[in-house]
């Protein structure tokens, strides 16, 4: 399997917890949902999307791309890397309007739709473009020989960085969000 596949099932877990936030952001008036739905999803966010999956391509796939002469700056690369940062921007704001809510502030609810809102459809795009336009690129880039390096180095981030398990944990997260959400 490609690493760039590996993403690519990766973004399928991701896009689950994407509508399962839209729905429960989109129905927050109906009472159905409480801060800790949030909080759980800025969680799942937090540590699948961003420590497990954005540490990949950051730390391998793209050093990967450049190395093989696909330019940071300037170049698609770039234009990632900026998109997560504004993820996790989205996602911390989210989740401190949550625990305000939670604390009893009524007020952070708009925040917490505001900032989910931007999240899901800023992250749906980016899923697109990485899909569709970066990791094509990758495939014709990146030398075959790499591919097996790019593997290891992504399962080594999953025991290091997230530990053992990682998957399981946060697609169970995953699952527990999308029921919710369907109520």
């Amino acid at each position: 399997m490609k690493a760039t596949e590996v993403l690519m099932e990766e973004h399928e877990v991701i896009l689950r917890v994407l509508i399962a936030l839209e729905k429960a952001l989109t129905n927050i008036p109906s009472g159905k949902f409480n801060p800790d739905f949030f909080l759980e999803a800025s969680d799942f966010i937090k540590n699948f999307a961003d420590a497990c999956h954005h540490a990949k391509e950051e730390g391998v796939l793209f050093v990967e791309m450049e190395a093989s002469g696909v330019p940071v700056k300037g170049g698609p690369i770039g234009v990632m890397l900026a998109e997560h940062e504004q993820g996790r921007q989205y996602t911390r704001l989210m989740r401190e309007a949550a625990e305000k809510w939670q604390a009893g502030d009524a007020l952070a609810i708009e925040a917490v739709k505001l900032n989910g809102m931007g999240y899901v459809n800023m992250l749906r795009q980016h899923i697109q473009k990485e899909n569709n336009i970066l990791f094509p690129m990758a495939d014709r880039v990146v030398p075959t020989e790499k591919q097996s390096d790019i593997w290891e180095r992504f399962e080594q981030i999953e025991l290091e960085e997230t530990g053992e398990g990682v998957h399981e944990k946060y697609e169970a997260l995953a699952e527990k969000l999308e029921r919710e959400a369907m109520v």
